[in-house]
């Protein structure tokens, strides 16, 4: 193990928090975002948050505290609800993989909105530390966002990850189907759409037909 004070420059480190960094700004930037959009970039940067802190190197506390937190419950909240409005009707999904199936025999509803506040919350707290640049800080940040992606944000990242794939890949089916059925079931022309009459007269006679005086 590398002594502790050099453990935050090692290259895997910078790396991490590079990502880190950018998966933040890229959540408090989303809000105007389409959907679509925001589900594609959320699809490549989760593996790679994931891949980068799976190959941080072991370190151990320096301090005798935890170092500050950063996000608030407000600034939680808020980021929430943007990425709940983002998704709308596509943030719910069924989660069979966490620890409180141990007392229920069915799947437990969950929110992508919510696994990628939580994950925010976690590395948001980390860089905020370690941007401020005191060596014995920026270690013990690492050690906490390391327990804390073998704990719960890793798994979290995985299983959002897997309802974020069903939105762009399966479920975007589904909504071209409704889109067609939609499409058939308003339409009054019997497939002529090129024809078109306001008439409200039952005796009328020209939809579908061109009248020549």
């Amino acid at each position: 193990m590398k002594k502790e004070s050099q453990v935050i420059f090692d290259r895997n480190v910078v790396e991490f928090v590079t990502v880190a960094a950018e998966f933040c700004k890229f959540l408090e930037q989303a809000e105007t975002m389409k959907r679509d959009i925001f589900v594609d970039t959320s699809l490549k940067i989760l593996p790679l948050l994931y891949l980068k802190a799976a190959m941080l190197p072991e370190t151990e506390m320096l301090g005798d505290e935890a170092p500050e937190s950063y996000v608030t419950e407000e600034t939680y909240e808020v980021l929430r609800i943007n990425l709940a409005g983002i998704l709308a009707d596509k943030d719910d999904y069924l989660d069979v993989f966490i620890q409180d199936m141990v007392y229920s025999d069915q799947p437990i509803k969950k929110n992508i909105s919510e696994d990628l506040a939580d994950i925010y919350q976690a590395i948001k707290d980390f860089i905020f530390v370690f941007q401020l640049g005191l060596n014995e800080t920026m270690n013990d940040s690492l050690v906490i966002c390391q327990e804390q992606f073998r704990e719960y944000w890793g798994q979290t990242l995985v299983n959002t990850l897997r309802a974020l794939h069903d939105v762009k890949y399966h479920q975007s089916d589904d909504e071209e189907t409704e889109d067609e059925d939609f499409d058939d079931d308003e339409c009054d022309c019997d497939g002529h759409h090129h024809d078109h009459c306001d008439c409200d007269d039952d005796d009328c006679h020209c939809h579908g037909h061109h009248h020549h005086e």
